[in-house]
């Protein structure tokens, strides 16, 4: 089976977002993190990716303004939140939601070894 490298869907009013069954092994565990993007998105890693990558990118030089820039703009608003089994879905916390300006639908896009979340009126942003 192909690899799925893009999503569609609708946050239910509780705004959890159903992630798509052939995604959902790379979330061994079912804990994912969430953080704010460099732009008006999210970025959606899974624990085990969050943990290897991104804890080893953001440490480095006490004294390394661009690593703490980084520390801050990955930390201030990450989430970390779990998969529920049975129905695939994750709650996306609200302050998230308005960073990114999602409201209910949501376009899911990977990047490498996470996910991009954004509105779709961002995806038209996100290619020119």
């Amino acid at each position: 089976m192909p690899q799925l490298d893009y999503f569609e869907r609708k946050l239910d009013s509780k705004n959890r977002l159903t992630i798509p069954t052939e995604v959902r092994d790379e979330f061994e565990n079912g804990e994912m993190v969430i953080t704010q993007g460099f732009g008006n998105y999210l970025h959606l890693y899974s624990k085990q990716v969050w943990d290897a990558d991104m804890e080893s990118a953001l440490s480095g030089d006490i004294l390394d303004e661009r690593i703490a820039d980084l520390n801050v703009k990955f930390r201030l608003g990450k989430q970390t939140t779990h998969l529920d089994k049975k129905q695939g879905r994750i709650t996306i916390e609200q302050r998230l939601l308005d960073y990114a300006g999602i409201d209910t639908d949501i376009v899911a896009v990977r990047v490498g070894k996470y996910w991009r979340l954004m509105s779709p009126d961002r995806t038209r942003v996100a290619t020119e």
